[in-house]
């Protein structure tokens, strides 16, 4: 892989945690949001960095959602939008990175750390224990409006990793469809749509939806040939016979 031109990052923190027990309320939940930062090196492998778990593997964790990415600078903003410092960590990233545009990564980037590589692969979507973490149930909402989601990564090659490492973006593909792009994604922009059929590295849950959307929208509007075209190519690729996608394609329209 041959490094991209751009200035490294750097890893401002390692954060990992097991799952806890916390009151929510009368219930009590188990949750691996808490994460902290370690010294030393961390291997990263499988799908999770060392000493790292998730409490509900249905939603979390797994090999799209290996390893959660957020940006120094985006701490900095919210320190200021919340008047107080969080610490690293809180908003439950396992890796704190500044001089990394996070938000505006593309989907598929590659990024070097350490022995390892990871590959970014979807936004995170904030659900309650992020509010749990805050104390304060509606900052799920407010972490998504803010348009900072951080980002999930894969692991693409095992290794280890550090705080002080430098962050080396060593693949970057052409389609530039960015984290904060799908994170907007379901504002039935059918343009928008196309865009996620062409980025193969997507997380398959993003892609089995921009699928089931784009397939709908085409439904509504089978004069959109280039929805057609990215449909078409997306389910190809997928394996789909040609008779099975042309069939799909071709159905009845809605109404």
């Amino acid at each position: 892989m041959s490094e991209v031109s751009s200035a490294p990052g750097r890893v401002v923190a390692v954060n990992v945690g097991r799952p806890r027990e916390v009151t929510a309320g009368r219930r009590r939940v188990t949750t691996g949001i808490w994460k902290e930062p370690v010294t030393g090196r961390v291997r990263a492998s499988g799908v999770n960095l060392e000493g790292d778990e998730q409490a509900d593997r249905k939603v979390h964790g797994g090999f799209d959602k290996a390893v959660y990415a957020y940006a120094l600078e985006d701490y900095d903003w919210w320190s200021a939008e919340l008047g107080a410092t969080l610490e690293l960590g809180t908003v439950g990233e396992n890796l704190t990175l500044a001089g990394v545009d996070v938000t505006n990564a593309v989907v598929g980037e590659r990024w070097a750390i350490g022995s390892a590589v990871f590959e970014v692969c979807q936004p995170r979507t904030p659900c309650h224990k992020l509010g749990l973490r805050m104390g304060d149930a509606g900052f799920p909402r407010r972490f998504a409006a803010a348009g900072r989601p951080g980002a999930y990564v894969r692991i693409y090659s095992e290794g280890d990793g550090g705080a002080d490492d430098e962050v080396r973006v060593v693949h970057r593909p052409a389609h530039g469809l960015t984290v904060v792009d799908v994170s907007r994604a379901r504002s039935n922009d059918p343009i928008l749509l196309r865009r996620l059929l062409a980025a193969p590295e997507l997380a398959d849950g993003w892609l089995t939806w921009a699928i089931e959307r784009a397939l709908k929208e085409f439904r509504r509007n089978p004069l959109d040939h280039d929805l057609r075209a990215a449909l078409r190519t997306r389910l190809l690729e997928l394996g789909l016979e040609s008779g099975e996608v042309d069939a799909a394609l071709d159905g009845p329209g809605e109404g």
